[in-house]
C-alpha cells in the first residue's frame, strides 16, 4: 500500500477516537480528574497513531485512561529508596532523617504552632530561639540564627558583616563553584561588597591576607574562609588555619561546608568541625543542615553576638528565612547530639558512615537471598559520602550486582517505575545495588521490585 492508503487508515483511526467527554464519563473519578486523564489518554493515542501504530481498541483506551488517572492521583515528591551508596545524594535530597526528627515534623505539622509565639510572655518570639540554645550549647557559639540553606548562610553572613564597597578577603584557592552554579564571586557580588582576592590557587599564606587589608586602609575589611566542600587541592599546596586568620583582628567569616558536630567518626578525618571555628574566634561560622551534620535543609549562621545580630536584622534575613517543618526536624536531630552515641547510632548518615563490615554484609546476604542467587551475586563495591561532602572518602563493602544477563539500563529504569522507586547504580555494565544506604526493612521491598524488573527486562 502506497503513502496515500497509509494517510488514509490513519485518518480514520484518528476519527474513530472518542470525544473527550465520553471516555472522562467512563472513569470513577471527580469530573476535573476524569477530563484530565481522558485527555491525556487519547493525546498518547493520537500521537501513536500518527506515528504508524496500530489503533488500540475500546478497552486499551479505556485501560489507558484509567492508568493516566492514576499517574495524576500520584505525587510528584515521592519517596524513593536509596540503594547506589552515595550516601548524600542530592538528586535523592541528601540527609534522611532521623525518626526523632520526622515525629517532630508530623507534631508541627497537624495543626498550629508557637513558631513566633513566646508561649510564656505571651508576645511575639523569634523562629530562631527553637535551634539557637542547643546549637550554642553544642558548638560554643554566643548566639545562633538558622536560614533556608548553606548558601543562603553564605550569602546572609557576607551582605551582614560586609556590605556595600567593603572588601571581602578571600584565597584564589577558595572562589568555588559548587552545585547549581553557587559561585562565591557571585554571593559577594550579590552582597554589593568589593571581591579581594589574595594569594594564588594552590598556596595562600597569612602574608597575603595582611597585604590586602593594608591597601584596604580605612576602609577596613572582612575575610571569608570557604572550605573545599566537594573538592580537594593536594600537593604543592597551602593555606592559612582559620586561627591564623582570626589573630588579624577584623571579622573572619568561616563557610566550613557540610556542618560536623559529631566527634569521633572516622570517616571525617579532617573535616572542620564548627566547634573549632568557634573556638579559634570566627565572627560567623556558616554550614548546611542536610550534609554530615544529618538533619533537613538548612544553613545554619552562628558566633559572636554582635555578628549573628546584624545578620537577623539585615533586610535578607527575612527572604532567606527557614520554615517551620525544617526548623522542628532540625530542632529533634540537635537534639540527638546531646548524647554522642545515641546521635552515631539514630542520625542515619552517621550510621550510613559507620556500618560495620559485618553488617553490610548481613544486608546484602538477605537482599540476595531475597532476590535469588541464580539473578545476582555479591560483589565488592565503594561508596560515597556524596553532595559536596568528604570527596576521598572510598567506604568499601559489599553490593549486590544483577546479573549480567539483564541489559542494566531497562532493569534500573523498571525499578525506578516502582513503587516506591528503587535507584541503584549502573558500574562496569552491570546494575548494583548497595546496602550501605538502605534499612533493614527496606531490603524486602528492593527484592520484590527486582524481582517485577527482572521479569519485564531484556535478558
Amino acid at each position: 500500500m502506497g503513502a496515500g492508503g497509509d494517510t488514509g487508515l490513519t485518518a480514520g483511526s484518528l476519527s474513530a477516537l472518542p470525544a473527550v467527554h465520553e471516555l472522562a464519563g467512563a472513569l470513577d473519578a471527580p469530573h476535573a480528574e476524569a477530563v484530565a486523564a481522558a485527555r491525556m489518554a487519547i493525546d498518547e493515542r493520537r500521537r501513536a497513531l500518527l506515528a504508524g501504530e496500530a489503533p488500540a481498541s475500546a478497552s486499551d483506551l479505556l485501560a489507558d485512561a484509567r492508568a493516566a488517572l492514576a499517574r495524576l492521583r500520584r505525587p510528584s515528591l515521592r519517596r524513593v529508596i536509596n540503594a547506589t551508596g552515595v550516601i548524600l545524594h542530592t538528586n535523592l535530597g541528601r540527609a534522611p532523617l532521623a525518626a526523632a526528627a520526622r515525629d517532630a515534623v508530623g507534631r508541627v505539622a497537624e495543626g498550629y504552632s508557637n513558631l513566633e509565639l513566646d508561649l510564656g510572655a505571651g508576645s511575639r518570639g523569634s523562629r530562631h530561639a527553637h535551634v539557637a540554645a542547643p546549637l550554642c550549647e553544642l558548638t560554643g557559639a554566643e548566639a545562633a540564627i538558622v536560614v533556608n540553606n548553606g548558601a543562603a548562610a553564605v550569602l546572609l553572613a557576607t551582605a551582614a558583616l560586609a556590605g556595600p564597597g567593603r572588601p571581602v578577603i578571600v584565597s584564589r584557592g577558595q572562589l568555588v563553584e559548587i552545585g547549581g552554579g553557587f559561585r562565591i564571586p557571585d554571593v559577594i557580588a550579590r552582597s554589593d561588597s568589593e571581591l579581594v582576592e589574595v594569594g594564588t590557587t594552590n598556596r595562600t599564606r597569612l602574608g597575603d591576607y595582611r597585604h590586602a587589608l593594608d591597601r584596604a586602609g580605612d576602609r577596613g575589611g572582612v575575610i571569608l574562609r570557604v572550605h573545599q566542600s566537594n573538592f580537594r587541592t593536594l600537593g604543592f599546596v597551602e593555606e592559612v588555619s582559620i586561627e591564623e586568620l582570626c589573630g588579624l583582628g577584623v571579622p573572619v567569616i568561616d563557610d566550613v561546608g557540610s556542618g560536623v558536630l559529631a566527634q569521633g567518626v572516622v570517616a571525617f578525618g579532617d573535616e572542620p568541625p564548627l566547634r573549632r571555628s568557634i573556638a579559634a574566634g570566627a565572627a560567623l561560622v556558616c554550614c548546611s543542615g542536610d550534609k554530615l551534620l544529618g538533619g533537613p535543609q538548612a544553613g545554619l549562621v552562628l558566633g559572636a553576638s554582635e555578628a549573628v545580630a546584624a545578620a537577623r536584622s539585615h533586610p535578607l534575613a527575612r527572604a532567606l528565612r527557614i520554615d517551620k517543618l525544617s526548623l522542628a526536624a532540625l530542632e529533634a536531630t540537635l537534639a540527638l547530639y546531646r548524647d554522642p552515641a545515641r546521635a552515631r547510632r539514630e542520625i542515619p548518615v552517621l550510621a550510613m558512615l559507620e556500618a560495620s563490615e559485618e553488617e553490610l554484609g548481613k544486608r546484602a546476604a538477605e537482599l540476595r537471598a531475597a532476590i535469588g542467587e541464580a539473578e545476582c551475586e555479591l560483589v565488592h563495591a565503594t561508596a560515597k559520602a556524596g553532595g559536596g561532602a568528604l570527596p576521598l572518602l572510598e567506604l568499601s563493602g559489599p553490593a549486590v550486582a544483577i546479573s549480567e544477563r539483564f541489559d542494566p539500563a531497562a532493569v534500573a529504569a523498571a525499578l525506578r517505575a516502582a513503587d516506591p522507586p528503587v535507584v541503584g547504580r549502573i558500574h562496569d555494565g552491570r546494575l548494583l545495588l548497595d546496602p550501605r544506604t538502605l534499612d533493614n526493612h527496606e531490603v524486602a521491598l528492593v527484592a520484590a521490585a527486582v524481582a517485577d524488573a527482572l521479569a519485564t527486562a531484556p535478558g
